[in-house]
């Protein structure tokens, strides 16, 4: 008896030391099947950028990993999609980065809520820099995912940036010239974003003020989202407190609407998936981008739904179905490279 009571403390004992892997600088209690995180800082331009870092629930120390940097929609915080995927992929073996792009959530930039694809494009690359630094990343296995917004700024990052090897996106918004006026009131409601935010850019250099609307709202027609748009109005799914529903920088419209990531297509020589479907946003722009791709390694899923577009945007973001789609299709992709 004395012999079996030792014997089941040693488990116990053991079973404690197995669960608990030393991760970088910190400890992480881990149990199956659970991706566990921790919080990291990592330098963009000068700003300080706050990541949330995602470890495989049987992360073993000395070890490398496949490592995905993880982008969601414009505005947003790395809390909400970006987040939810990042978590997602951990649980398939990925070490994962999702991190709030400058002038958002907890880090550094101002203004705040200003959208900016210029830096956001660069802050993915400087993301990337810092994930090579990283002893558990495996280097030459570092991918790049977007959802929404976050697709067309990872597109562009990957096509200049030789340290991400493959990219995957879902729900991918990729705009033109022509798209914008499709969304933003015709040519009359886009000049007059460009002219509100250059003259928003104007009052700041000369006041230091700056001009903010509302990122969504369903009575307030000036707001950037106006509209029913559930996920950003129900506090179950986006709308947390870490995202700020009342708060986008009108320097935001010039940079947001002349925006063109279709001669990117060109340049991107490496693995690609994409996966859209006909009630996605702009279904017909990601087609367009896809041929255009100069990668030969690539595929498009297409989903079917009965949604109209674009409806089934939304279901990319948080709904189970589509977002388990999305994680199996992305981690056998980023697997079998």
């Amino acid at each position: 008896m004395k012999k079996i009571l030792i014997m089941a403390v040693a488990l116990s004992v053991f079973a404690a030391c197995k669960n608990t892997v030393k991760i970088a600088n910190g400890s992480l209690e881990t149990t199956e099947n659970k991706a566990h995180m921790k919080t990291i800082h990592f330098k963009s331009e000068g700003l300080n950028l706050v990541g949330n870092l995602f470890y495989p629930p049987n992360y073993e120390e000395g070890k490398r990993y496949p490592t995905l940097v993880v982008s969601g929609s414009w505005t947003t915080v790395k809390e909400q999609m970006a987040g939810l995927y990042a978590e997602r992929f951990a649980k398939e073996g990925f070490i994962t980065l999702a991190f709030d792009f400058r002038n958002y959530g907890e880090s550094e930039g101002v203004p705040r809520a200003w959208e900016n694809p210029e830096m956001k494009i660069q802050d993915i690359k400087n993301a990337v820099a810092y994930l090579k630094t990283l002893p558990e990343v495996d280097a030459t296995k570092i991918g790049a995912f977007g959802v929404c917004a976050g697709s067309m700024y990872t597109l562009m990052a990957a096509s200049e940036d030789v340290n991400i090897k493959a990219v995957a996106t879902t729900a991918s918004w990729l705009h033109d010239a022509e798209a914008v006026k499709l969304f933003y009131g015709g040519d009359e409601g886009v000049e007059s974003k460009i002219k509100m935010a250059q003259e928003a850019k104007k009052k700041y250099a000369e006041t230091g003020e700056f001009t903010y609307i509302k990122a969504i709202s369903t009575t307030d027609e000036t707001a950037a989202m106006f509209g029913e748009f559930d996920y950003y109005l129900n506090p179950e799914r986006g709308a947390i407190p870490q995202w700020k529903a009342d708060q986008f920088a009108v320097a935001t419209w010039e940079d947001w609407l002349t925006l063109d990531p279709f001669p990117s297509a060109s340049k991107l020589k490496k693995p690609l998936l994409m996966i859209h479907s006909d009630g996605c946003v702009l279904p017909d722009y990601t087609k367009k981008y896809f041929d255009a791709v100069a990668s030969t390694d690539k595929e498009l899923v297409w989903v079917d739904t009965d949604l109209g577009s674009p409806m089934h945007q939304f279901s990319f973001y948080d709904q189970n179905e589509e977002v388990n789609l999305a994680v199996e299709k992305t981690s056998a992709f980023f697997h079998n490279l």
